[in-house]
């Protein structure tokens, strides 16, 4: 079952699923499920001082894409706390938006990990991140 914004939102008690920090960033929620959860974001104004990507911004995606994962896996009166993220960096991205694309590698009562794959808009893997989320009551 996929949700949508406002049900992802109930679910996680937040009005945006990505929170503060996703919302400045831009983050647009595409689809979520316990399967997959696909979430994009602008490149521009999410930078380094080079004009390329900056790195944490990855990371930011990643983690807000895992989290949003193990929370619809950890259920109603449960909470998602990340507890260790690694990112590889392949390539640059200097415009348009990047596409996370989350899916999970494990999805137990009490951990959730997720691998995280981040593309441009041309399709090329920008990096490669990997979630673990502790799943606990709230």
């Amino acid at each position: 079952m996929t949700l949508n914004a406002e049900q992802l939102s109930e679910l996680m008690g937040a009005a945006n699923p990505g929170g503060g920090l996703g919302e400045r960033m831009g983050i647009e929620l595409v689809e979520a499920s316990t399967e997959r959860v696909v979430g994009r974001m602008p490149v521009d104004g999410n930078t380094q001082p080079y004009g390329l990507l900056h790195g944490g911004a990855s990371c930011v995606l990643a983690e807000t894409l895992g989290s949003v994962g193990s929370a619809l896996i950890a259920g109603q009166g449960r909470i998602a706390v990340g507890i260790e993220i690694s990112a590889t960096h392949h390539r640059a991205a200097t415009a348009g938006h990047i596409t996370g694309v989350a899916t999970p590698v494990h999805a137990g009562r009490t951990l959730a990990t997720w691998e995280i794959e981040i593309t441009r808009d041309d399709g090329e893997r920008v990096c490669t991140s990997r979630l673990t989320c502790m799943l606990r009551d709230a």
